[in-house]
């Protein structure tokens, strides 16, 4: 079964991360059909609008620690790879709409911030909690403090819980809240209204604004925050 569902529509698209037993958690197959249909999503130009949805009733639980703990010999090949995913998302010329449902947590919560627009279902939550881990937030710190700022970035970092709806919305970072259930339904009537919007402007205006809000390639961006080679293979510690 595929761990990414791409449905394709009217001027829009849904991905759909498809691994609900494990929370939709990131694997090396995750990761490789989720950028692959990143790159096919960014390439059609018939394509204003693209949903982020998670299978199940719950967005992301970020890496599947049963498939990274011991390191495995793919290790490496997926931080490429996941590289190449955050690329595609910063990149993308679509208006890219995030449906929260449940949770979105450490390798899931940058999957959310990087939507251009989120709607969060009312129980939901984001937590960044891979510090208290041991582990390595490149992406959570890249993508929060490029549109919200470095206290936003520092206060789910550094306080590592649960942050829900409620927080989210006064922050910025979720565009509003709806029921729980509702919330891929909403995104996706978002989607349907911006895919009959003239498709140039729209990522000609979106390139723009990360261009001057980044100031430098994706590539550098994401350099900047990249950790130490050491700390790549990481083995999450023990929270007491």
């Amino acid at each position: 079964m595929s761990e990414i569902i791409v449905e394709r529509h009217e001027g829009w698209a849904e991905i759909v991360f498809n691994r609900p037993e494990r929370r939709n958690a990131i694997d090396l197959a995750f990761a490789q059909q989720f950028l692959a249909a990143l790159e096919g999503l960014n390439g059609d130009e018939n394509l204003r609008a693209v949903v982020l949805s998670g299978a199940g009733g719950f967005y992301c639980s970020g890496l599947d620690l049963k498939a990274f703990v011991p390191p495995p010999p793919w290790r490496e090949e997926f931080n490429v790879i996941w590289r190449g995913v955050h690329t595609a998302l910063i990149d993308s010329p679509k208006a890219l709409i995030v449906a929260l449902q449940g949770g979105a947590i450490n390798g899931g919560a940058a999957l959310a911030f990087a939507g251009d627009l989120v709607v969060a279902g009312r129980s939901s939550f984001i937590q960044v909690g891979e510090l208290q881990l041991g582990m390595p937030i490149p992406y959570n710190t890249s993508w929060l403090v490029l549109k919200h700022g470095e206290a936003a970035a520092l206060r789910f970092c550094m306080m590592a819980d649960r942050v829900g709806a409620e927080d989210l919305l006064r922050l910025g970072i979720a565009t509003e809240i709806v029921e729980e259930a509702a919330a891929p339904a909403r995104a996706r009537e978002i989607a349907a209204r911006i895919a009959g919007w003239p498709a140039a402007p729209l990522g000609v205006a979106k390139r723009g604004v990360r261009a001057t809000a980044r100031r430098m390639s994706a590539a550098d961006f994401f350099e900047l925050a990249a950790a130490p080679a050491a700390l790549r293979n990481f083995a999450p510690q023990k929270v007491s």
